[in-house]
């Protein structure tokens, strides 16, 4: 019985007609693949025809010219001169309209709960870029679409209902005046102040007491520094990621440095979530606390979720339970102390209207040992102070949607469905056939009585998917700019202009530094 053996010759002409084969297949699929996205790119360039943009490189889009720290003043220069609306390129194959235009913000969010038996047939979120956050806040609110994102809406709705917030009103006076001890500590030695950070651990503590029932202030807590740290660096790799042809692909970008670091500050932000929720299940454990919070008046956000959880186990998961706590940990939180922090350097910048807030809130509050919900509805001037900041600095820059259905603007132009739209509320508070003037500081624009469209002011979005926690948010802000006025004289440091820079959150790149003068 004889065997044959392969020759050193015959083997190696197999190897090398293998890859003749896996090479050729290889060129075919990479043509294919070069082929799809031509037809792509000639379907988006006729879908975005009637709306002009700048010139655009084929494979880099407009990405040269957003590299800079000036990405928002660029995209100034657009609003004047297309308007309306403008399309941008982030590579050849991927475009969103940037919408900056009152009347094409209703129309588009209009679409959002224009039904009234069907609220959730709405334009989804877009998917090519929101889903990049989901490794980090999964899919809650933010993220959700559809009958699922509008049941877990109406179910968390109880928690920001008015009776809910009154008391969370000493919560948030006790957090800011933790915050301003520490100020008053640190100005001692050097009256020049970074202050975002410490207000992001003082938002993250004011939410912590508020939706999550915690004991104590978490300001001082190094885990809670970390959290915050983590938050920083996730917001920062999103945006990388959103701008990167390359990063597009899960694989390939969890093979990066950038995706490993990605992954391990994820991890740092599930620990201090999954810490809450633990937490609060070990309190729930015994029959008699458990029966005392269901006996309560008013439920917190994360009694509400628990309960929900062990009411019907198929309708919320824990997976869809720890979403919901990293999505309004992060909202609750982050986006407030965007708020707070541009607000206070405003006031800074126009000390002439910092001072008229300073004698309305003394006026109103004396020394500010005491305040109250009824306080924060008499503040006119000092709200629309506020009001003007979050025109000039919105917390959210821009929101994205793609388009479930063809749409048509006012003016006759329309989009096909499945086009994303970025909703651009910077450039709609800047756009200055919107806002005359738009860069001066005027609370003006806000005195009752003043005419403005239903859609020219966004700070917390609109329609059926606004921010859900906004009255939270207006309370807050309004309790840690009354404290911080009667304690401090705030200057801004000319030195350290702060650059904004659209993160998520309109964050700015070197910190938000302030001159703080201690109030006799």
């Amino acid at each position: 019985m004889s065997v044959s053996v392969l020759s050193p010759t015959r083997f190696l002409g197999s190897i090398s007609g293998l890859l003749q084969v896996a090479s050729l297949l290889a060129l075919v699929l990479l043509l294919l693949k070069a082929a799809q996205l031509y037809l792509l790119r000639q379907w988006l360039l006729k879908a975005v025809r009637e709306f002009p943009s700048p010139p655009s490189h084929w494979l880099l889009g407009h990405n040269r010219e957003f590299q800079t720290d000036q990405e928002l003043q660029q995209f100034q220069k657009w609003v004047e001169k297309f308007p309306c609306a403008c399309p941008r390129w982030l590579w050849g194959s991927r475009v969103s309209l940037m919408v900056y235009d009152p009347d094409y913000m209703k129309v588009v969010l209009g679409r959002s709960g224009s039904s009234i038996a069907l609220p959730f047939l709405s334009d989804p979120k877009n998917h090519g870029s929101y889903r990049f956050l989901a490794p980090w806040i999964g899919y809650g609110l933010l993220l959700l679409n559809g009958q699922t994102w509008f049941q877990h809406r109406r179910m968390l709705t109880p928690a920001f209902h008015y009776d809910i917030l009154k008391p969370y009103v000493g919560l948030m006076a006790d957090s800011v005046r933790v915050m301003l001890d520490k100020w008053e500590e640190l100005i001692s030695q050097d009256s020049h102040l970074e202050i975002s950070e410490h207000i992001s651990l003082m938002t993250l503590d004011t939410i912590m007491k508020c939706a999550f029932s915690q004991k104590g202030s978490v300001q001082t807590d190094s885990k809670s520094q970390s959290y915050i740290q983590a938050i920083r660096d996730v917001k920062t790799l999103f945006i990388s990621r959103v701008r990167n042809f390359f990063y597009q692909n899960d694989i390939i970008y969890w093979l990066t440095p950038d995706g490993r670091w990605n992954q391990r500050a994820c991890q740092l932000a599930h620990q201090h979530t999954d810490r809450v929720i633990k937490l609060r299940k070990a309190h729930l454990q015994e029959e008699e606390e458990l029966e005392k919070v269901r006996r309560k008046r008013n439920l917190d956000f994360l009694d509400i979720l628990l309960f929900a959880r062990m009411k019907n186990e198929s309708n919320l998961s824990d997976k869809d339970l720890r979403a919901e706590v990293d999505t309004f940990m992060f909202e609750g939180h982050d986006t407030t102390a965007s708020g707070i922090s541009w607000i206070l350097y405003a006031l800074a910048t126009h000390p002439e209207h910092q001072q008229r807030c300073r004698k309305e809130i003394q006026s109103l509050l004396g020394d500010g040992a005491s305040i109250t919900w009824d306080h924060l509805d008499q503040m006119p001037y000092t709200t629309m102070c506020i009001k003007e900041a979050l025109r000039l600095y919105p917390p959210v820059p821009a929101v994205g949607r793609e388009l479930s259905k063809p749409i048509t603007f006012p003016d006759g132009r329309s989009l096909p469905r499945g086009i994303h739209v970025s909703l651009n509320f910077y450039a709609l508070h800047h756009n200055p056939k919107v806002w005359p003037n738009p860069e001066v500081f005027d609370p003006s624009r806000f005195a009752p009585g003043s005419d403005s469209h239903s859609h020219a002011f966004l700070p917390f979005s609109g329609g059926s998917r606004n921010c859900i926690g906004k009255h939270f948010a207006m309370k807050e802000l309004k309790v840690a700019v009354a404290l911080t006025l009667l304690r401090f004289e705030l200057a801004a440091d000319p030195l350290q202009v702060p650059i904004p820079l659209p993160k998520i959150v309109l964050d700015s790149k070197n910190g938000i530094h302030l001159k703080l003068r201690k109030l006799l």
